[in-house]
């Protein structure tokens, strides 16, 4: 008896050693949570950490059965989250802060920035008469109404020292704006500056024929992307979001590490993707916008106050929005992993 007695105790020993260690929530829970996350936009580069933790098991070490779907630009996205059909989705920041005051019972929270600096950009041929942005005022410009750089642009003219209301803008799908752009129908194009160059590129105008302004250069200093959470979630599953929040942050440093894993993973996602294509456009958006002074100093997905009340106070203006959010109201980082968890690769 007492041999068997001690057979067990060290089998038990042996178990407690070699076993995987589990959160103690995953561990009652006893299978994955569910968890609903929206790109924001189709399969592309921007999306490329997300993808790259699903399918390398990040998601399932942390207790989570993620789910990735694409959307319809950051508006759509974030009502999805707000009306609570996602827990999740990466979205354009300013148009959270623009839905949170429209919508004052929405309380959706921002909790990991994606992109440190603001990818908005006006376009223009490097031959043509906008040699400043100055030169932009009385211009007709292509860009949607639910575009971001389009909705910044007044605070960004501000930022320049001009007049943005003699602006003409253009509201032309953008597959048909960009063939037109390249006719010459337009002096200029609000974009994502990655999307506005691959987009020309694919239709003959190279990034040696064009002048980019991208806002973040020229005295804007708004955060561009970030993590827009539901506040549901953020109450009833705290743990499930810290999760979701520690493997994205370790999918994005995977890839801004390694570009062409990213560009892999958006392959093995949607095999009509071209690669080569993704990788260039994931090389512009890691080096343009993630790999930054301050996310080597602070890491991935974290925000400094000083950036954040900027990124308030240039919507508020662009915008023209009445009232203005706290810090508080706006962005948390209890959810964002440790600062070792969240530290670039040299």
């Amino acid at each position: 008896m007492q041999r068997r007695s001690l057979l067990r105790a060290s089998a038990a020993a042996t178990l407690a050693v070699t076993a995987p260690l589990v959160t103690p929530w995953v561990r009652a829970q006893g299978s994955l949570q569910k968890f609903k996350f929206n790109l924001g936009w189709k399969i592309e580069a921007s999306g490329a950490g997300f993808l790259l933790a699903q399918q390398r098991g990040y998601y399932k070490d942390v207790g989570l059965d993620v789910s990735i779907d694409t959307g319809n630009g950051s508006a759509a996205a974030i009502s999805l989250v707000g009306s609570g059909a996602y827990d999740v989705a990466s979205a354009d920041l300013s148009t959270m802060i623009e839905f949170n005051l429209a919508n004052p019972t929405a309380q959706l929270l921002a909790v990991a920035i994606q992109y440190d600096l603001n990818p908005n950009s006006i376009i223009v041929r490097k031959d043509g008469p906008i040699k400043k942005p100055a030169d932009l005022a009385g211009k007709t410009l292509l860009g949607q109404p639910f575009n971001a750089s389009r909705k910044l642009f007044p605070a960004f003219a501000k930022a320049q020292g001009f007049d943005p209301s003699g602006v003409k803008w253009e509201n032309v799908s953008p597959d048909i704006g960009d063939t037109r752009f390249v006719k010459g129908d337009f002096d200029g194009a609000a974009y994502f500056f990655f999307t506005g160059l691959l987009n020309l590129k694919a239709r003959g105008m190279g990034p040696e024929q064009l002048t980019v302004f991208r806002f973040s250069d020229l005295g804007m200093k708004s955060y561009g992307n970030g993590l827009v959470a539901n506040p549901k979630s953020l109450q009833e599953r705290p743990d499930a979001m810290k999760a979701f929040v520690k493997a994205t942050t370790r999918g994005w440093i995977e890839v801004m590490a390694d570009p062409r894993a990213g560009a892999a993973a958006i392959k093995t996602r949607e095999p009509l993707a071209n690669e080569e294509l993704e990788y260039e456009r994931l090389k512009l958006i890691v080096d343009g916008t993630m790999k930054t002074a301050e996310t080597r100093a602070n890491g991935w997905g974290a925000a400094t106050p000083a950036r954040l009340q900027a990124t308030i106070d240039e919507t508020v203006t662009a915008f023209g929005l009445k009232g203005s959010p706290t810090l508080a109201e706006f962005w948390t980082d209890r959810f964002l992993p440790t600062a070792a968890e969240r530290k670039l690769k040299a």
